[in-house]
């Protein structure tokens, strides 16, 4: 393929599903939510890594032809566009590996003050009460904000190992491939926002319409049991609103944004300052 593939990744709730909106308004490009692309390349590579009785036979160049294969064949239909963004959290923490396949690829990273990600997972679980969330494992887990949010923010969970992933991106040597994208300037400063976006992936300047947005994927919400996770409203617009958390469950998480207090290890690291 002749495409140049780009990533999107980092935190949930956090704009991945609207920079996708807003992206695919560029006939040249497509976006879309979280692909199959990365857990399918993890597969593939525990085939014919150490362990597996098929990995001397798999050369070094064969994996790189294999794992960049999968990427080319999943993208298939999309052979008329000029640039591809392949969506996964999981991309933050495979940086060696996609330099190694895409050299000259891009993460964008989208980041949130993880107290008002965990203020918007709890809105959209409180929307439906008659539905039990495949967010949370048992009743154990779902009873109270206290455990929704405290299983939410585990390592290997869809919050704790996402900002895990993002820490390691924001502290690797592969930091200058990665463009921190804030939410709230997002949807402050489109246009300043998306320009310094296309300027970090070398590409000429679309004029966007972001009163004219459209996302939604109905089918895939309702399998997590977690309606409107993935809607974007047709206007971008900034809505004031109050926590829904606890005080205490809200001033705990509002202190991990690492990114805005931290910068000493990662000057290597191109974020969109406030415009």
């Amino acid at each position: 393929m002749s495409a140049k593939f780009h990533f999107i990744s980092g935190l949930p709730r956090s704009g991945s599903t609207l920079l996708s909106s807003i992206l695919r308004q560029n006939p040249a490009f497509t976006a879309n939510i979280s692909s199959p692309v990365a857990p399918m390349l993890t597969s593939i590579l525990q085939q014919f890594s150490a362990g597996s009785e098929h990995a001397s036979q798999v050369s070094t160049m064969q994996r790189q032809a294999l794992c960049k294969g999968l990427f080319e064949n999943y993208y298939t239909e999309q052979q008329d566009k000029q640039v591809i963004f392949d969506t996964n959290r999981l991309w933050c923490a495979r940086l060696p590996l996609l330099q190694q396949l895409f050299p000259q690829s891009k993460v964008i990273a989208c980041v949130r003050n993880v107290a008002w990600i965990m203020d918007s997972i709890e809105r959209l679980y409180n929307k439906d009460p008659l539905e039990n969330s495949r967010l949370f494992n048992d009743d154990a887990e779902r009873n109270t904000v206290y455990s929704r949010t405290e299983a939410l923010a585990n390592t290997n969970r869809m919050v704790g190992f996402a900002w895990t992933a993002l820490k390691e991106a924001y502290y690797s040597p592969h930091a200058k491939s990665v463009l921190l994208v804030d939410y709230q300037l997002l949807t402050e400063a489109p246009d300043k926002v998306m320009r310094l976006i296309y300027q970090f992936i070398d590409e000429p300047w679309f004029e966007h319409d972001f009163n004219n947005l459209s996302f939604d994927t109905p089918q895939f919400d309702q399998n997590l049991g977690l309606s409107g996770l993935h809607s974007i409203r047709p206007k971008l617009a900034v809505t004031a609103r109050q926590t829904v958390l606890p005080p205490d469950v809200f001033e705990r998480f509002n202190t991990m944004n690492f990114w805005d207090t931290d910068t000493s290890s990662a000057a290597n690291v191109i974020r969109i300052k406030q415009p």
